[in-house]
Order: C-alpha cells, then sequence, then structure tokens
C-alpha cells in the first residue's frame, strides 16, 4: 500500500483513469457499488468491471475520495488548472462516491453550458450515481435542471420551425417533419428513461421521497395534459403499490395522478359549449384527445358513424371519472383485506374518497347553475337511491331531487319503436358499476369489523369511520 504523498497522487491518479477507461471501454454500465476489501492484497487496478457493473474496492476510497475532492476545491478557488478532460474524469470519479457534492455538479453544469458535456451523459451519470445512493438530492435537483436544458432546447428547435414554416406560407418540408418526429421521439425516450430510473430508485428506499417527488415533477413538465402518459403511469404502478403497501409515497404519486387525470377529463370540450347541462357532464368524463375540430354531438343526442366510432374508441381506451374512482376505490378495498394492519392503505382510501366526494358534488353543482330542468341532487344519506347521471335525466326530462319517482317499466319488445342510442348503448358494454356512496362506506366499515381479528386494524377502522362523519357527514 502506498504511504508517501507522491506514491499516494500516483496511485489515486491511476485509479481516476481506471474509472474513466472503464467508461469507455463498457458504455452499458448500470449499476456502481463498493466492493469489501480492507487493503490491497494483489497488485492490480483496485477497479472491477463484471458483467455492467463496476466496483471499486473500498480500501482505496479513503485515498480517492480526499484528493478529488480538494483537487476540485483548488480549481473552484484557481489555486489550480485543470484542463476540460480532466474536469470531467474527476467530478465524475467524486459524484460516484459522494453525490451530494454540489461543487461538482456545479463545475458539470458550466462544463454543459460550454458544449464540453451532452445531457444525456449526465442524466446516465446521474443514474449510476442512484443505483448507490437512491436518495441523493442534489442528484435529482441536477436531472432537473439537465431535463430543463433538453426541453429548452426542443422548444427552440420547434419554435425556430413554425417560424420558418410561417414566413413561407407552405407545408413543412419533409425534412422539418422528419427532425420534429426525432425531436417527439426523443422527448418519448427521455420520458420513458425517467420513470424506470424513479421506479428502480424507488425499490432500492422504501418511501423514497426525492424519488417520487421527481417523478411528478417530470410528468407536470414532460407530460402536461397527456391523458395516455397519466393513465398508463396509474395502471403500471397497481402492481407496485400493491407490493409496498406501507410505501406512503407511492400511494401519494397514485392520489396525484388521479386528481391530474380527473382534472383533464373533467374538462368541457369547446364545441360543446352550446349544449346542454346533460350533455356535459356526460362528455366531462369523457377523455379530450385532441378530437377533431367539427366532431360534436348534435343535438337529438345521436351521432354519426364516424363520431360514434371515436368515442367508443376513447372510451375504449381511457375510463371515465366514475370508473377511475371506482377502480381506486377496489383496489384499495382488496389491499386492506389482504394485508390488514396498515395506515397507509386507509389514509389513501379517505384521500380517493374525499377527491371522489368533492368532484361528484361540483359535477352536481355545475349542472344545478346550469338550469333546474337538468339539474341532479344525489343524497348520500339515502342508501336505497341510485346513482343517475344527468343525460338519463334530460333524456326522460325530469329533475332528480333524491327520492326520484318510479320511472315506467323497460319495455322488452320495442321492434316498431328502434332507438340508435340504445343500440349504441349496447355495443358499449354493461353499465358502469354502483359509485361509492357514504352509505356504502359505512357498509365497509362494518363488513371489516366483523371480519376484523386484528388490533390496529381495528383502530384504523373505527378511525375511518370516524373520518366519514364528521368530515363526509357534515358536509352537504
Amino acid at each position: 500500500m502506498a504511504e508517501s504523498e507522491e506514491e499516494v497522487d500516483v496511485l489515486v491518479q491511476r485509479v481516476v483513469k481506471d474509472i474513466a477507461n472503464a467508461f469507455k471501454r463498457n458504455p452499458s454500465i448500470d449499476e456502481i457499488g463498493v466492493i469489501p476489501c480492507p487493503e490491497a492484497r494483489y497488485n492490480r487496478s483496485p477497479i472491477v468491471l463484471v458483467e455492467n457493473k463496476l466496483g471499486v474496492e473500498s480500501w482505496c476510497v479513503k485515498f480517492l475520495l480526499p484528493y478529488v475532492h480538494n483537487k476540485l476545491l483548488l480549481f473552484r478557488q484557481r489555486k489550480q488548472w485543470l484542463d476540460r478532460e480532466a474536469l470531467v474524469d474527476i467530478t465524475c470519479t467524486l459524484l460516484l462516491l459522494n453525490p451530494d457534492f454540489t461543487t461538482a455538479w456545479n463545475v458539470r453544469k458550466e462544463l454543459m453550458q460550454c458544449g464540453v458535456l451532452i445531457p444525456e451523459k449526465d442524466l446516465y451519470l446521474g443514474k449510476l450515481a442512484l443505483t448507490k445512493f437512491p436518495k441523493s438530492p442534489e442528484t435529482w435537483i441536477h436531472r432537473r435542471w439537465v431535463l430543463q436544458q433538453i426541453l429548452r432546447q426542443s422548444c427552440a428547435v420547434g419554435h425556430s420551425g413554425e417560424q420558418q414554416q410561417q414566413q413561407q406560407g407552405e407545408e413543412a418540408p419533409p425534412a422539418d417533419r422528419e427532425r420534429s418526429q426525432q425531436l417527439s421521439d426523443h422527448m418519448a425516450r427521455t420520458l420513458h428513461q425517467e420513470m424506470k430510473v424513479c421506479s428502480d430508485a424507488a425499490c432500492r428506499y422504501p418511501s423514497n421521497y426525492n424519488a417520487w417527488s421527481h417523478r411528478i415533477w417530470v410528468l407536470q413538465h414532460m407530460a402536461k395534459g397527456n391523458v395516455k402518459v397519466f393513465h398508463d403511469e396509474l395502471s403500471s404502478m397497481r402492481l407496485w403499490v400493491s407490493m409496498h403497501v406501507s410505501d406512503h409515497s407511492g400511494f401519494h404519486y397514485r392520489q396525484f395522478l388521479l386528481q391530474e387525470l380527473t382534472a383533464e377529463l373533467s374538462q368541457t370540450p369547446p364545441s360543446t359549449s352550446t349544449t346542454t347541462c346533460s350533455s356535459h357532464h356526460q362528455s366531462s368524463a369523457a377523455p379530450s384527445v385532441s378530437p377533431p375540430p367539427n366532431s360534436h354531438a348534435q343535438a337529438n343526442g345521436e351521432l354519426s358513424a364516424a363520431e360514434a366510432a371515436g368515442e367508443e374508441e376513447g372510451q375504449l381506451g381511457f375510463p371515465t371519472v366514475p370508473q377511475l374512482f371506482h377502480q381506486e376505490m377496489e383496489l384499495c378495498s382488496d389491499l386492506i383485506q389482504s394485508f390488514p394492519g396498515h395506515e397507509t392503505l386507509w389514509s389513501h382510501r379517505r384521500h380517493v374518497f374525499y377527491l371522489w366526494h368533492q368532484w361528484r358534488s361540483e359535477q352536481q353543482h355545475h349542472c344545478s347553475s346550469k338550469g333546474s330542468s337538468n339539474s341532479v341532487h344525489l343524497n348520500d344519506g339515502d342508501a336505497t337511491l341510485p346513482e343517475v347521471d344527468a343525460q338519463s335525466c334530460a333524456d326522460r326530462g325530469d329533475s332528480v331531487n333524491g327520492r326520484g319517482r318510479t320511472t315506467e317499466p323497460m319495455e322488452v319488445d320495442r321492434a316498431s319503436l328502434p332507438d340508435p342510442r340504445d343500440s349504441k348503448r349496447l355495443k358499449r358494454g354493461v353499465p358502469p358499476p354502483a359509485p361509492h356512496t357514504l352509505p356504502s362506506e359505512h357498509s365497509f366499515v362494518r363488513g371489516v369489523l366483523d371480519r376484523c381479528s386484528n388490533t390496529e386494524q381495528r383502530h384504523f377502522v373505527l378511525a375511518y369511520k370516524k373520518w366519514l362523519d364528521t368530515v363526509i357527514g357534515q358536509q352537504p
């Protein structure tokens, strides 16, 4: 082992070069780690590369980390000059061993702004650092800065292309269309990679708040308004939360997805601004995935063949808002019964039911403000009252006041009076499930209490029942 200062410098310089050469030999390294090794037993490099895994023997870390740390500080204090290649190697080594050293990330920011580094290289370095330090806050902060640079570059290229197209007044040439498609594909790949980095970090460290917060930021800045991305995230996270029932951060992420999807699916399409409140209530639950400008529901409620096909395709691709909440409540019920005694599940159920209650109240208020003929008032206190949507009210011309009168029996044989909307409803399949109401929640609570043998589970369910009575039960 090296003893003198000169020998230490030679040793550390060689290790830094070995790390840089390892990345050159294998650009597909996907994990880093420290190999327990108290002292050097062989005359060989302490850098080990096996099957895309990079390891550093622990005996050299106590020499390596102070060396690169002091080198970088001397450079920042203008006491020692380092060329760009040396800066890249030193900051890479330092951040793999200590990713929370902010100065090293700042140096790499300056190198990136000078064009020495490309954004993808720093995203890759941060990904490797997170395999060893999955909760590193400085690494997540730097990733967001790099992603902002990528977004700015993409927006600048797209904006310049639009300006050229407007000045020429012609259709974009094939080269510009190809470049736009490449940018779109690059952003989609970047988004997918970020989701995977966040998932891996969340699996490596329980309740990894930094990873989940970064994942929310990525969706807010790179997929805002994209219903498909949010819905795919909600579906893909079902298995993860089922395997991590005590991780509140994962369930908080699902709550964010539900809120975003509810806001997107509840937006009023511009083409339906002149329709009645009943048609708005029906269309507000359907996803708005850039419909054609002239697509709209006809005044009599019928749709053309193309419009009906598009509507059915959208409904098959994305659930409505009530279906979203029903699926989430069913998932929560299954997890509560399968894994009793987890407070996170009850907290999540409380939040989801509150979101559902608030959304339904807003829809009822919106419909009632449009006109009394289409107003809908649902009383959660009546356990026998079925959920009635505004479209069915408009079809009958009735106003449901919470006790609604009995409708006439459904006729089985109506061959003489065909209704095109009936065939459309049949094509859509079975009607949506009954929504969760305050009486149904009380019934669920009673069922859990009857089968409860876990002390903690009983404590949580009683707290949930109290919350239902004091918060939801007191609201109009």
